[in-house]
């Protein structure tokens, strides 16, 4: 569980934290279609989700990352 001392303590986590799905497919070198097929396939879970936009925790996105480097090092 999270817990801020302030407004600016959870402004910080947030803007460390969260990534949009633009900064996703740039850590995941990846499309748009490829992070659709992720979210799709439960692989990736965003936090928060628009008709625009959606968040997600920077750590689920480099875990991911790490997965598809280990699995990509296995063929």
């Amino acid at each position: 569980m999270y817990s801020f001392k302030d407004k600016d303590e959870l402004l910080a986590w947030i803007q460390s934290e969260l990534v949009s799905a633009n900064e996703a497919m740039e850590i995941l070198d990846c499309s748009r279609q490829n992070l659709h097929s992720f979210v799709k396939r439960g692989k990736l879970v965003p936090v928060k989700e628009t008709n625009r936009e959606r968040l997600f925790l920077r750590d689920d996105v480099l875990e991911r990352k790490d997965e598809a480097s280990i699995y990509n090092r296995k063929k």
